[in-house]
């Protein structure tokens, strides 16, 4: 009975640790997406500003920003299907190993422990799944410039795209607040589920 006690804390302690470098890796990927996705802005906006010379130039910066953004976009969502099922490892693992202490009040302490850190990790969830529904128009909206303007790259195919260009900029704002939500609940879960002392 001891060791599987053991061996239970050890599978516990490793989808920890693995779950907190998730994390950490998902976090970095959203950060980076985040600031790609800046690039991305800065690249249009450049575009539509330019008042005189070839737009060709412009246009190809723009188009080679919307690739890495979309880019960047596809690991963040793998990172944080990854960090999905480390997740899920990690609370199954805790259950069980809740669920054998023998000890009522240790065991009633320890699960209270549990449903608060998987009430944090739920957060993380909910705030990333918020930043992908803002991200995903957002990111849809840039594509469909570079598309409008891959045979039109003209004063007149620029000037036909600013209002959408426009709505991007307002629309980068409320993109921008749902991921740093997200990335500050990925803080807390990090912190959480640290090994350090406080």
């Amino acid at each position: 009975m001891i060791g599987l006690a053991t061996l239970l804390a050890f599978s516990t302690q490793a989808s920890q640790e693995q779950l907190a470098s998730s994390i950490k890796e998902a976090r970095l990927e959203a950060s980076r997406t985040d600031a790609q996705l800046k690039a991305t802005l800065e690249a249009i906006n450049a575009l539509t500003r330019q008042t005189k010379g070839d737009l060709r130039p412009a246009y190809k910066a723009y188009c080679v920003e919307v690739t890495k953004t979309e880019a960047a976009a596809g690991w963040t969502k793998t990172r944080i299907q990854w960090m999905a099922g480390d997740g899920r490892k990690y609370f199954q693992d805790w259950q069980a190993t809740v669920n054998g202490i023998a000890n009522e009040s240790l065991r009633k302490k320890s699960q209270k422990r549990l449903d608060a850190v998987q009430a944090s990790y739920n957060k993380v969830e909910a705030s990333l799944q918020l930043a992908s529904e803002k991200f995903k128009p957002f990111l849809s909206d840039l594509t469909d410039i570079q598309k409008a303007l891959a045979t039109d790259v003209t004063a007149g195919g620029v000037k036909a795209i600013k209002s959408t260009v426009r709505s991007a900029n307002w629309n980068d704002q409320y993109v921008d607040k749902a991921i740093n939500s997200a990335l500050k609940e990925m803080d807390k879960m990090a912190k959480a589920l640290s090994s350090q002392a406080k």
